[in-house]
C-alpha cells in the first residue's frame, strides 16, 4: 500500500467516509473512488474528501462539482445534515475557505488535469470553476460542439424565396386550425422553424401537442424533399419502450387523419408505412451487452436523414453525446419533451440546459422574418431578442389543448413555485378531478389500490376482477386479445412515489399494497410469480428483448400449464417471456415518478414521504401531477414536504449551458 493509504492525515478522513457509507450517507461507490485516487499518488484530505463529494454528486445526476458549492452548498444538494458536513470538512484537515484555494489546491494535484495545462489523461478535470470526471467532461464538451453546430449550419437563407415559398404553402395546408388563445401558432411556427436546418427543439408541457405538431413536421419534411421524398429516411425513437410505441401511435393517427387532407398530392400512407416501429435508443444505437459502447458511432453512424426523438428530458448526457456522435451531420435531428419536468435519472439535464431560453424566446430579427415568410406568423416582439443559436431553432408550445381544468391549473401552479394557489387548487371543489388526503399511514390510503376514490374510477380491483373471470378457452388471437384487455385496464390506474425507501416509498408501498390486495381476495400469491403480478424491468435484457423501464402483466402461459409468462404492450402487439427468464425485475403495483416519465394514467396517485430532505423539488411533484389524464389524488402524510418541494427548483451542476452560450 502506498504511502498516502498509511499516512495517518488520511486516516481521520477515511474513518468519517466510513461512518458516512455505513449510515447510507454515501455511496460506497463514492469512497472507493476516493481511495482508488488516493491510491495513485500523493494526495492531500481535502482533495480525497472533493473526490468523494463529485462521486456522490454524480450520482444524485449533477455532471460537475462547482468549486464555489465546496464552501457549504454542496451539502444542501446532498440533502445532508449540518453535522454530517461539519464532520467531513473536519476530518479532511485543512479545508480551502474560497474558489481560488481550491483551484490552486486542485491544480496541484497528479490526477487533476486543469484545462490548458498538458493533458496526461489524469481521471480528473479542472475547467475554470469546476471539477468533472473525465467522460462526463468529455461528453458535455461533444454535446455542446454538435448542436452548436448542427444549430449553426446549413439554416436556409432568408432569400431563399421558392423554397420558403413551398414551406408556406404546406405549412397553410397542414394547419387550418386557429390559436385558441388568439395568439401565434406555436404548432405551426415550430414546424416552420425545425424545417429550416438540421436541429429542431420543441418543448411544451402536456396538452400542448408535441406530437401533433411533429406528424406535420414529418408531413414538411416529405413535401420538402421533393423527388428525394421515395428514399428519405426517418427514424423514430424515446427513452423507454413504452415512450416510443406512444410515439409511433400519436404520428401513424395523426398521419392517417393529414391523408385525407393533403389527399393525392403526397402520399401519406405510403410514406408512414416504411417509417417501421420506433425504438429505444438504446435499440437504435445497438446497445451490446456487457459494454457501454454502441454498435453505432462515430466511425459507423445510423443511416437515417430523419431522426425524432420523443421524452428528450429522460435522456442522460452520455446518452446525447453517444446519439449526436452516432447522428450524420447530414440529417435532421428532432428533439421533442417537457422542459419543465424531472431531468434524467443518470447525470446531466440536457433538455432543460439546451431550452433554457425557451419562454423568453430571444429570436433574432433574421428568424422573426423567416418565421413571418415562412408561415405567415409575425411573433410577438415580446419573444424578439439576441438569444444564442440554439434558441433560433427552439420553439416552446404554449397553448394547451388537451390538458386544461383543475389538474392543469394545479400543474401551472406548482411549476411556477406557487404555494399558496397549489393549496387553493387541492382545497377547491374539482367534481372529483383533484383529492387531497393527509393518512398517517400508508394502510390508511389501501382503499385507493383496490377501488379507487370516491368520484375518481381506479384502483386494481379492475383488472384483477377481469382476471378472476378467466381466460377465454380459445388460445392464440383471442387469448391476445384477452391480455390486451387485461393490461389497457392495469394501466388506468397507477400509485406514484417520490423516493424509493420508506413506508412511502416504492419499497414499502408495494409489499403493502400487495397484502392488501391478496386479503380482498382479488389476487393469489403463492410464489414469487403469480398471475396478475405487475412487473418493472430494472436493467436492460437484450437476451430477452425487455429494457430497464419496461412495465409487464404476468398471466398464465396458455400452451404450458402451471407456467408463467410476462406480457409487455407493444403498440398495438404485445410481446411476451418467459417468467422464469427474466432476473431483473420489481413489483410495480407502485413505482417511482422518475419511472412514470413518457406514461400517462387515468387516475394518478401520488404519495410523498413522511420527510422531505432535502431532495425533493418542484419539478418531482409537477411531473406526478402531469401523468394524470383525468383524475389525481395526492396522499401528504406530512404537508410540509409538499410546501417544501414546491419551494425548490432542481439545479443540477452542469456547464453545457455555458458552452452553448460561448
Amino acid at each position: 500500500m502506498r504511502n498516502t493509504m498509511r499516512s495517518s492525515s488520511c486516516l481521520a478522513l477515511y474513518a468519517q467516509i466510513d461512518l458516512l457509507t455505513e449510515a447510507g450517507h454515501l455511496r460506497r461507490l463514492s469512497a472507493a473512488f476516493a481511495r482508488f485516487i488516493g491510491s495513485l499518488g500523493m494526495e492531500s484530505p481535502a482533495l480525497m474528501a472533493a473526490c468523494v463529494l463529485l462521486s456522490e454528486l454524480e450520482g444524485r445526476g449533477h455532471s460537475c462539482m462547482k468549486l464555489a458549492d465546496l464552501s457549504g452548498a454542496v451539502a444542501t444538494q446532498l440533502g445532508w445534515q449540518p453535522e454530517w458536513w461539519r464532520d467531513l470538512r473536519a476530518s479532511a484537515g485543512g479545508w480551502p475557505q474560497d474558489v481560488a484555494a481550491w483551484r490552486k489546491l486542485l491544480a496541484a494535484s497528479e490526477q487533476v488535469w486543469a484545462v490548458g495545462d498538458l493533458d496526461f489523461d489524469q481521471p480528473l478535470v479542472l475547467d475554470g470553476e469546476r471539477l468533472y470526471l473525465r467522460r462526463y467532461w468529455r461528453d458535455e464538451k461533444l454535446v455542446a460542439q454538435a448542436v452548436r453546430e448542427r444549430a449553426l449550419g446549413e439554416v436556409m437563407a432568408g432569400d431563399a424565396s421558392s423554397s420558403i415559398a413551398n414551406i408556406r404553402h404546406w405549412l397553410d395546408k397542414l394547419f387550418s386550425h386557429a390559436s385558441r388563445g388568439g395568439g401565434p401558432d406555436w404548432q405551426k411556427v415550430a414546424c416552420a422553424v425545425a424545417v429550416r436546418g438540421k436541429l429542431g427543439i420543441i418543448t411544451g408541457g402536456p396538452g400542448t401537442g408535441k406530437t401533433y405538431t411533429v406528424a406535420r413536421l414529418l408531413a414538411l419534411l416529405f413535401a420538402s424533399a421533393g423527388s428525394r421524398r421515395d428514399s428519405l429516411r426517418v427514424a423514430l425513437a424515446a427513452p423507454t419502450g413504452k415512450a416510443a410505441a406512444r410515439l409511433k401511435q400519436s404520428i401513424d393517427s395523426a398521419l392517417e387523419e393529414l391523408d385525407g387532407k393533403v389527399g393525392q398530392e403526397l402520399p401519406l400512407r405510403e410514406l408512414a408505412s416504411r417509417m417501421g416501429a420506433a425504438r429505444t435508443l438504446h435499440s437504435l444505437l445497438g446497445a451490446r451487452p456487457d459494454t457501454r459502447a454502441f454498435r453505432h458511432h462515430a466511425g459507423k453512424q445510423l443511416e437515417v436523414d430523419v431522426l425524432i426523438v420523443d421524452e428528450a428530458s429522460m435522456i442522460h448526457l452520455e446518452m446525447m453525446a453517444a446519439l449526436l456522435a452516432a447522428l450524420s451531420a447530414h440529417a435532421t435531428l428532432i428533439l421533442l419533451g417537457d422542459k419543465d419536468q424531472l431531468a434524467s435519472v443518470e447525470a446531466g439535464a440536457v433538455l432543460g440546459d439546451l431550452c433554457f431560453d425557451a419562454e423568453a424566446g430571444g429570436y433574432h430579427a433574421e428568424t422573426l422574418n423567416y418565421v413571418l415568410d415562412a408561415s405567415g406568423i409575425s411573433i410577438p416582439a415580446e419573444y424578439a431578442g439576441k438569444a444564442g443559436p440554439i434558441a433560433q431553432q427552439t420553439v416552446m408550445l404554449r397553448e394547451s389543448r388537451r390538458f386544461g381544468g383543475p389538474i392543469g391549473v394545479l400543474a401551472l401552479a406548482v411549476n411556477r413555485g406557487d404555494a399558496a394557489a397549489t393549496v387553493q387548487v387541492l382545497r377547491a371543489p374539482s367534481e372529483g378531478r383533484l383529492a387531497w388526503m393527509d393518512p398517517a399511514l400508508p394502510a390508511d390510503a389501501l382503499q385507493l389500490a383496490v377501488m379507487g376514490r370516491e368520484g375518481a374510477p381506479g384502483g386494481y380491483s379492475h383488472y384483477l376482477q377481469l382476471l378472476k373471470a378467466g381466460a377465454p378457452a380459445e388460445q392464440g388471437e383471442a387469448y391476445l386479445a384477452w391480455v390486451k384487455t387485461l393490461i389497457a385496464a392495469f394501466e388506468r390506474f397507477r400509485i406514484l412515489c417520490a423516493v424509493r425507501d420508506g413506508e412511502w416509498g416504492v419499497h414499502g408501498l408495494n409489499p403493502t399494497i400487495e397484502q392488501r390486495l391478496q386479503s380482498a381476495g382479488l389476487l393469489r400469491r403463492n410464489g414469487e410469480w403469480y398471475a396478475g403480478r405487475p412487473v418493472m424491468v430494472t436493467r436492460n435484457d437484450y437476451a430477452t428483448g425487455v429494457f430497464n423501464g419496461d412495465i409487464g402483466l404476468t398471466l398464465p402461459d396458455p400452451a404450458r400449464p402451471g407456467a408463467m409468462r410476462v406480457y409487455f404492450s407493444d403498440g398495438d402487439a404485445v410481446r411476451s417471456v418467459l417468467a422464469t427468464r427474466l432476473r431483473n425485475v420489481e413489483t410495480a403495483f407502485a413505482m417511482t415518478v422518475h419511472k412514470s416519465q413518457g406514461s400517462e394514467f387515468e387516475h394518478t396517485v401520488l404519495a410523498l414521504p413522511r420527510e422531505s430532505n432535502g431532495t425533493l423539488a418542484r419539478e418531482l411533484v409537477y411531473t406526478g401531477i402531469t401523468r394524470a389524464r383525468e383524475f389525481f389524488t395526492l396522499l401528504t402524510p406530512n404537508q410540509q414536504v409538499l410546501l417544501d418541494a414546491i419551494a425548490q427548483r432542481t439545479q443540477r451542476a452542469s456547464g453545457l449551458r455555458a458552452l452553448l452560450q460561448d
